[in-house]
Parts: C-alpha cells; sequence; structure tokens
C-alpha cells in the first residue's frame, strides 16, 4: 500500500476517541494480493444471526459492539469485540484513526466509534455462530459502484446492493462517511 495514501487518510481520521462513546466497531480494509490502486481494497462486513432482541437483527454489520465496564477504553471494546465476533487480532492489523461517531437510530443513547484498521491479505477470519451467521469481504469499488435503495413497510433507505447483499442503515452511513475522507485524495 502506498504510505503516501495512508498517510493522507491517517491526517483525516481522529487517533483517538472521545470520551462518551458507549460503543465501537472495525471497519477493517484487506489489501488484495494483486491490488493496483486504494478502490481495490476490501471491507469486512458480517451478517448478524437472528435474534429477537438485537435491533440490527439479520443485518449486515461491521464487527464490534456495546462497550461494557471491564473495557478500559473504546479501544479495548473494538479489540475484544473483533475477536469475540471473527477471531481476528487488531494488534496484527496496522490501526489509521478513527472517524467521527454515530448515533444509532433504533437506540439514540447509544453513539458509536468506527475504528479504521488495515490488514494483510491473508488475515483469518472465523464468525462467532451464536452471534454471526457469515463474514464476506467486499471492495471500495464494489460498494462505489452499487449504491441503491431498500425499501421496508417502515420506509425506503439508501444501501448497498451487492449481488444479494444489502447494506443499508448504520453500517451504510459509517462506509458512505468513511468514502467522504476518500474524496480528494490523489491515487484513490
Amino acid at each position: 500500500m502506498n504510505t503516501h495514501i495512508l498517510d493522507m487518510l491517517k491526517a483525516r481520521l481522529h487517533q483517538s476517541p472521545g470520551t462518551d462513546g458507549s460503543a465501537a466497531v472495525s471497519l477493517i480494509l484487506r489489501e488484495q494480493e494483486d491490488h493496483e490502486n486504494f478502490c481495490d481494497l476490501e471491507i469486512l462486513f458480517v451478517k448478524r444471526v437472528d435474534n429477537p432482541t438485537d435491533p440490527w437483527s439479520g443485518q449486515m454489520a461491521l464487527p464490534g459492539g456495546k462497550r461494557e465496564l471491564s473495557d478500559t477504553s473504546l479501544t479495548d471494546t473494538v479489540i475484544r469485540e473483533t475477536h469475540e465476533e471473527v477471531t481476528m487480532n487488531l494488534h496484527e492489523c496496522q490501526f489509521l484513526g478513527i472517524l467521527e461517531p454515530h448515533i444509532s437510530t433504533p437506540r439514540p443513547d447509544m453513539k458509536i466509534y468506527p475504528y479504521v484498521f488495515l490488514c494483510d491479505c491473508d488475515v483469518s477470519v472465523r464468525v462467532n455462530p451464536a452471534e454471526l451467521e457469515r463474514y464476506m469481504w467486499i471492495s471500495i469499488y464494489s460498494l462505489q459502484t452499487h449504491v441503491h435503495t431498500v425499501s421496508f413497510e417502515f420506509g425506503t433507505y439508501p444501501a448497498f446492493i451487492v449481488n444479494e447483499t444489502v447494506i443499508w442503515g448504520l453500517t451504510y452511513r459509517i462506509v458512505t462517511h468513511f468514502f467522504s475522507l476518500l474524496e480528494g485524495i490523489p491515487g484513490i
């Protein structure tokens, strides 16, 4: 990965979260073995299991979750939650920075900080079947070229629809915000 591009991206990200966050997710980027530019990078998404007590039941999401009392920081939260959900050790990935926090629509009291990491192409992922149904890597290019809308009985929302995979709501907002930070960086 071009270090100049990474440095420009890092400059647009925060290097520490606020102290008011109640949850953290990881936006994990992976380099493809034969990528030629930044848009060939892939983002890790997970599909949550169906659970009537989960407001994001069955949806595509980013790994992560709520802060627990044992977490000394949101960084601890994102590292713990990512490992619990997909067995990834984020200490083995390059930390790039943190996006602005997002507020959950179904839980407006929840402030979520997205952490951005870059991992090697051979990073291992294994889902926790109690929380997740599956995972998938989707390229930035595929997401950017598959912006549509999705309709539910409660409304119509913007979404990435890649093949049969629908990414909407909070995850869509986080990824779209990340894409806005990429604008104007040469080579992207």
